[in-house]
C-alpha cells in the first residue's frame, strides 16, 4: 500500500509539472520565446535592447571663441603695459610700500563691492589655496617688487626685463598643468625671450643691479599667480578670480598701509593721483579681469606669449608719458618679438 501511495503521489506531483511545462512560453516584444532562468521560470520581460549611444565628446573652442579670447588677453596686455608709467607717476608723491598698499586696498574694495552687489557665493575651499597664490603673486608680490625696482631703475629698463615673463609663465604652466606645447611653440618662445634678454643686457651695460634682482623675483611670483589664475578661470569667471584674490588680501594690505603711511612721503599731486587710480582700477582689477578670461579661452602658454609685446608697448608709453628716450635697438627688438608672437599663436599645443 505504501508503494502504491508513493507512486500515486509521484504521479500527482508530475501532473502539475507537465501542465506547467505544457503552457505556451511567453513571447518577447519581437515575437521570440522569452529565455528561461535556471529555475525553469521565464525571465522577466525587458524592453528591446538598443545599443547605448556614446557620450558626446567635449566641444573644442570655436574660432570665434578663440578670437575673442585672444582679443581679451591682448586687451589685458595693453592695460598692463601702462602699469609701469602709472607706477612711476604714483611714486612721484607716494612711497613704494604705501603706493602698493593703497592700490591693492582700492582695487580690493571695488572688487568686494561688486561681489557683494551681485551676491556671488564664496568659492569652494578647494580653490582657496590657488586664490592665495594669485593674491600673493599678482596682487601683492609683483606690484611691490616692481615698485621697489622703479625707485632706481627706469621704466624702459624695467619693461624689457619683465619681457621675460611670457617664457616664465609658460614654464610654470607646463610644470603645474601638465601642458605640452609643440616644439615650434618652444622655439618661438625661446627666441622671443632671447631677444628681450639681449635688449635688456645691452641697456644695462652687462651688469645686474639690485633693481634687476627685484624684477627677476617679480617674474617668478607673477608667473605663479598667472598660472593659478588661468586655471581658476576655467571654473569661475575671470573677474571673480581676481576679485576674490583682492578680497583675500584686504587685511594684509590694510595692515601694510597703516604701517607704511606714517613713515613714507604721501602727496596727492596730479600725477601721483592718476597713477594710483590707474594702477588700482585699470591694471589691478580691469586688466586682470580680461587677462584671465583670455587665458581661460586660449590657454595659458599661448596667452602668455602675447605679453612679449608688453615691454615694447611700455617703451612707447615711457616716451609719450614720461619723456624717456629709446635706443636704436628698440625697433629691431619690436620686429623680432612680433614675429615670435605670430609663430606662437599659430603653433598647436
Amino acid at each position: 500500500m505504501r508503494a502504491q501511495d508513493s507512486a500515486t503521489d509521484q504521479r500527482r506531483i508530475a501532473v502539475p509539472a507537465r501542465a506547467t511545462t505544457d503552457r505556451p512560453a511567453p513571447r518577447t516584444a519581437t515575437g521570440h520565446p522569452a529565455p528561461h532562468t535556471a529555475t525553469g521560470h521565464p525571465a522577466p520581460r525587458t524592453a528591446p535592447h538598443t545599443p547605448a549611444s556614446p557620450a558626446p565628446a567635449p566641444h573644442a573652442p570655436t574660432r570665434r571663441a578663440q578670437r575673442l579670447g585672444t582679443a581679451q588677453a591682448a586687451l589685458g596686455v595693453v592695460a598692463f603695459s601702462l602699469t609701469f608709467p602709472a607706477t612711476a607717476w604714483g611714486l612721484e608723491g607716494i612711497g613704494p610700500w604705501s603706493f602698493v598698499a593703497l592700490r591693492c586696498l582700492l582695487a580690493g574694495l571695488v572688487a568686494g563691492g561688486c561681489l557683494l552687489a551681485l551676491r556671488v557665493p564664496v568659492p569652494p575651499r578647494a580653490h582657496w589655496a590657488a586664490l592665495a597664490v594669485v593674491g600673493g603673486g599678482v596682487v601683492v608680490g609683483f606690484p611691490l617688487l616692481t615698485s621697489l625696482a622703479l625707485q632706481t631703475s627706469s621704466t624702459a629698463h624695467a619693461a624689457v626685463v619683465v619681457g621675460l615673463l611670457p617664457l616664465t609663465t609658460a614654464v610654470f604652466s607646463v610644470l603645474r598643468t601638465g601642458a605640452r606645447p609643440s616644439r615650434a611653440f618652444w622655439a618661438a618662445a625661446l627666441a622671443g625671450a632671447a631677444a628681450v634678454a639681449g635688449f635688456t643686457v645691452r641697456q644695462s651695460g652687462g651688469a645686474l643691479s639690485t633693481a634687476d634682482l627685484y624684477l627677476f623675483a617679480s617674474l617668478l611670483v607673477c608667473a605663479a599667480g598667472y598660472t593659478e589664475g588661468g586655471r581658476l578661470a576655467r571654473h569661475m569667471p575671470g573677474w571673480q578670480v581676481i576679485g576674490w584674490a583682492l578680497v583675500l588680501c584686504l587685511p594684509l594690505n590694510a595692515v601694510l598701509a597703516a604701517v607704511a603711511l606714517p613713515h613714507e612721503p604721501f602727496a596727492l599731486t596730479g600725477h601721483s593721483t592718476a597713477g594710483l587710480l590707474y594702477a588700482a582700477l585699470g591694471s589691478q582689477f580691469l586688466g586682470l579681469l580680461v587677462w584671465y578670461r583670455g587665458m581661460a579661452a586660449i590657454g595659458i602658454p599661448k596667452a602668455s606669449q602675447l605679453q612679449l609685446a608688453q615691454p615694447l608697448l611700455t617703451l612707447v608709453w615711457s616716451v609719450l608719458l614720461l619723456g624717456e628716450s629709446l635706443t636704436p635697438a628698440a625697433p629691431l627688438t619690436a620686429v623680432a618679438v612680433l614675429v615670435c608672437i605670430a609663430v606662437t599663436q599659430r603653433a598647436r599645443e
